[in-house]
């Protein structure tokens, strides 16, 4: 098949992955890349399919599933360590918590505010559909039953400790329970829906390219770091690998995410203008590229637990969730932690170590992400900037308040291994002192939810933001797109992986 692709798609994570099976399966010539491993489905280690994350990230393959070296500064009060970005086939979606959760339609009323025209709840929500099968809800008319992506929710009396004792706190603190929390319109008390089959994990590799992998039209190649794109005449032909070797197709789509596909775009010579002179790169468009990083901020209260209601090794770490508004629609976020695994940088991860996180769910702090060299095997530098914009401070802080009052209740104190606070204390503190205190803490202290998006972001073409239109061309060059979470305007008010499937499985019928 060599020379003879309609598209190359670089990037094996959930938009490539969707995009490559969908458009393979339509008859195109796809040739998908992936920097990573390329592996059958079947031959993914049994402790990357857990309910708990956290079998996968303490064992010996974690450098196989993810990119080791890649840090992140989450505020610019905090050192860089560890950014989660999957790798090899499946991408991230073969190491996040496994969660299924839609945007609100509301998102994508702002999507068309920002110019991205196509892109309303009206022309999103079938792909949604289509993309899952909802165990609960799939005869509902604004859910799917026969997608690639199985979604169910556990039932309350399998929840863990935590979860249960934050749907307790949060219902008698006044918030309303919402059995489907994808549901137009859903905020409240939630179970988390989970992309998982028979309590096992379920990736885009499983959905979408195991099924497709016996297609002539598909070829899938791992190990193929891709260095730049290839433009001649104002077009892009194809891609060249970081061996030098050149591989041409009529179209050239980038799926790389939120750090890999600006950074394949800046050394193509695509991007800031001054950004890429100081590199010793040869402009070829000035855009805004590697601007406009947003993820959710979070901070965690940890909670000693009991032995009697600490998680085992192979139970879920959260199904439980809480939307609701503060200043803005759905735009706070509250979250069990039966095992603390989204503070492994910062706090104890053992058995017994609870917590319960609050996040920031719309979000207006912006970072960016910059190469810090040529060598595609320098990973760039990501700063993300988290609660620069007082919007976002002023509602963590807020939303931290609420948090501790929940931590006081006394759900959450019959759970735990003495007073919640004695692992807090500097929270504490803060929060008994003055809002500059606290302020500092939060920036001090606050994590990102690994749900990374805007660097490559969507919009009318004539917004100095922007910088793939509204069929994800990037600006200025025929033949090249973007098709992944780094096109969107803004990070969604939810976890990112549904929506990055969407956009992979709407770009296959619009390329």
């Amino acid at each position: 098949m060599a020379g003879s692709w309609e598209i190359i798609v670089v990037g094996a994570g959930s938009s490539g992955a969707a995009l490559a099976a969908r458009c393979a399966g339509q008859g195109r010539r796809v040739l998908l890349l992936e920097a990573g491993i390329d592996y059958r489905s079947a031959a993914l280690p049994e402790v990357w399919r857990s309910p708990n994350p956290m079998n996968g990230l303490s064992s010996p393959t974690l450098g196989d599933y993810l990119w080791p070296g890649l840090d992140a500064a989450r505020t610019e009060d905090q050192p860089p360590y560890l950014y989660w970005r999957g790798r090899g086939v499946g991408g991230s979606s073969t190491v996040n918590g496994q969660i299924a959760i839609r945007p609100p339609m509301e998102d994508f009323e702002d999507w068309v505010k920002a110019g991205c025209t196509g892109w309303g709840p009206s022309d999103v929500l079938p792909y949604f559909a289509a993309l899952e099968s909802d165990q609960d809800f799939g005869d509902r008319d604004y859910h799917g039953n026969s997608g690639p992506t199985p979604v169910y929710r556990a039932p309350v009396p399998a929840w863990g400790a935590v979860d249960e004792a934050l749907r307790a706190a949060a219902l008698a603190h006044g918030f309303g329970w919402a059995e489907d929390v994808n549901a137009p319109g859903a905020s409240g008390v939630s179970p988390y829906p989970i992309n998982s089959r028979d309590g096992r994990r379920v990736s885009v590799n499983d959905a979408y390219l195991e099924p497709a992998r016996g297609l002539a039209t598909l070829e899938i190649r791992g190990g193929s770091v891709v260095d730049t794109v290839v433009v001649e005449g104002g077009r892009a032909v194809g891609v060249r690998l970081a061996g030098g070797d050149v591989l041409r197709a009529d179209q050239v789509v980038l799926s790389a995410g939120v750090v890999a596909s600006p950074a394949i775009l800046l050394r193509s010579g695509i991007g800031p203008a001054d950004e890429l002179a100081g590199l010793g790169v040869e402009p070829l468009l000035d855009l805004p590229v590697g601007r406009g990083m947003q993820d959710h901020p979070m901070i965690l209260i940890g909670v000693p637990l009991t032995a009697e209601h600490s998680a085992g090794p192979d139970d879920r770490h959260t199904n439980c969730c809480v939307r609701y508004d503060s200043e803005l629609p759905h735009d706070m976020m509250l979250v069990s932690l039966n095992q603390n695994v989204l503070a492994m940088s910062s706090a104890d991860v053992s058995a017994g170590a609870g917590g319960i996180g609050v996040w920031v769910n719309q979000v207006f702090s912006r970072g960016r992400v910059q190469l810090a060299g040529l060598d595609p095997a320098t990973p760039p530098v990501i700063r993300e900037n988290m609660l620069s914009d007082e919007r976002d401070l002023s509602r963590l802080r807020d939303g931290v308040r609420l948090l501790a009052g929940l931590v006081d209740s006394d759900a959450v104190r019959a759970i735990g291994d003495g007073d919640p606070w004695r692992a807090n204390q500097p929270l504490r503190a803060a929060l008994d002192g003055s809002e500059h205190e606290l302020d500092r803490l939060l920036r001090a202290t606050a994590v990102d939810t690994q749900h990374g998006t805007s660097t490559c972001r969507m919009g009318s073409p004539d917004d100095p933001d922007t910088v793939v239109d509204p069929d994800c061309r990037v600006l200025g060059v025929d033949g090249l797109r973007v098709i992944d979470a780094s096109i969107f305007p803004s990070v969604t008010r939810a976890n990112t992986n549904l929506a990055a499937i969407m956009v992979g499985e709407r770009m296959a019928d619009r390329l």
